[in-house]
């Protein structure tokens, strides 16, 4: 009989790519995996891998084995989060991925309801950018995930993952109070192309909605300061250094010194969902934080 782990590692590594990657995630030594991966073709009958340079390929028959592990492993999640979970008692451990400023605003009182309430779910919490988050639930690395898209970007989700969303998160422009434009009641993109910004690094959603605003001028803002935090962002406006375009969840008040202006023509503005793999919908734990998840939402969106 084909060992379910011994499958589990085989996807794993064709999702991954290597040996060590899919060690990695799975939280297993390379050896270990290797063993698994051994045993596998003892069961088959049949080598699953090729080594192609420094590092395995999956071989034909390895491909195929994989595609058919997939099915199993999702209808086994299946199976473990439905007719085995009682849905009136959500227990046991979670993984939840999810972008900073909603760490903040979301997960951060998510995670304090479930403490005052005693319920028996065990949650770890991973900070990554949206794609990051979306790859990790696909690849059931994460069990469900917090993420973001702006109205100019979008973000792909995989056929199997479902996505809800929960809110919407407009951002402002952050200047210095004696800032020229500190005074107006809103800005276009026409007034900010001027300026010295801060932004999130290259390749983030929220750096890319901030290019994306300008695109319409043939224009590239002038980016002196690339950090991921937006504590940092507002850190240097209020010395004022540069500008910047901060959303407003998991906002902190802003210091004296930094003032919001609103953003029209369009409002950027960036949808705020959660996403988990289909097999995971009837989960009693992925139920109850989704619940909890609505009602913080519905009162964090301004």
């Amino acid at each position: 009989m084909i060992d379910i782990g011994a499958l589990r590692a085989l996807a794993a590594i064709e999702h991954h790519g290597s040996v060590i990657a899919a060690s990695e995630v799975m939280g297993f030594s390379p050896s270990a995996v290797s063993q698994q991966i051994k045993k596998l073709e003892k069961q088959t009958g049949f080598s699953v891998l090729e080594r192609h340079g420094r590092g395995v390929l999956l071989t034909e028959r390895g491909l195929a084995l994989a595609a058919y592990g997939r099915r199993i492993l999702a209808e086994l999640e299946e199976l473990q989060s439905t007719l085995l979970a009682d849905p009136a008692k959500p227990y046991g451990r979670l993984k939840v991925v999810s972008f900073s400023t909603a760490c903040r605003g979301l997960v951060g009182p998510m995670l304090g309801m479930l403490a005052s309430s005693g319920t028996d779910l065990d949650v770890t919490v991973l900070a990554e950018d949206p794609r990051e988050a979306v790859a990790r639930v696909a690849g059931g690395e994460a069990d469900l995930g917090i993420v973001h898209d702006w109205n100019s970007v979008p973000l792909v989700i995989p056929e199997h993952v479902m996505l809800e969303w929960l809110c919407d998160d407009i951002a402002d422009l952050l200047v210095h109070r004696n800032h020229p434009l500190a005074g107006r009641a809103e800005v276009e993109a026409a007034d900010m192309v001027d300026e010295r910004w801060i932004s999130t690094p290259h390749g983030a959603i929220c750096n890319e909605a901030l290019l994306r605003i300008f695109a319409d001028l043939g224009r590239v803002p002038d980016i002196q300061v690339y950090d991921p935090d937006f504590a940092t962002h507002i850190a240097l406006v209020e010395q004022g250094a540069v500008v910047a375009l901060v959303p407003r969840l998991g906002r902190p008040a802003l210091p004296a010194d930094v003032v919001a202006v609103p953003v029209v023509n369009p409002v950027p503005a960036r949808h705020v969902g959660m996403v988990h793999r289909r097999t995971m919908a009837e989960s009693p734990g992925i139920q109850h934080l989704a619940g909890l998840l609505r009602k913080i939402a519905g009162t964090a969106a301004r």
